[in-house]
């Protein structure tokens, strides 16, 4: 039973690591395509410091496609974690995820420890289970 808490703690260790990334990756993004965008739309937001109406915003982003899509980009991947990140903090891991989270730290496990992943998930320095051990 000692394998199966293991398990458990890599497996949450995994799932933490996974929802880091994303975070990571929406952070890189908004650093460099938003910070883009932001800058190419520097005119704009200035103008609509001074005088905002919808209209505006709805020209500025449409004359300016490539910063608009740019910020479309970001704050459609910001959004979804925040949405994704609700719903397993609220309703848990769906049993798709949990299946593919488990096949991933299998495969983990399976590589050792020159898996990018194995020193951030697999604490005691090996893995919990063999593949074979595994009820699943």
């Amino acid at each position: 039973m000692n394998d199966e808490s293991s398990f458990n703690q890599d497996l949450e260790r995994l799932q933490h690591v996974t929802m880091s990334a994303w975070w990571g990756l929406c952070t890189l993004l908004w650093l460099t395509v938003g910070g883009f965008s932001l800058w190419v739309l520097r005119h704009e937001v200035a103008q609509l410091q001074a005088y905002f109406t919808w209209t505006q915003i709805r020209y500025g982003l449409a004359y300016n496609r490539l910063p608009s899509l740019g910020l479309g980009l970001c704050v459609g991947l910001t959004v979804g974690i925040l949405i994704s990140q609700s719903r397993h903090i609220l309703f848990g891991w769906s049993e798709k995820e949990n299946r593919r989270l488990r096949e991933l730290l299998m495969r983990i496990y399976k590589q050792g420890p020159s898996h990018p992943l194995w020193r951030f998930v697999c604490r005691d320095g090996q893995g919990s289970l063999a593949e074979g051990d595994r009820d699943s």
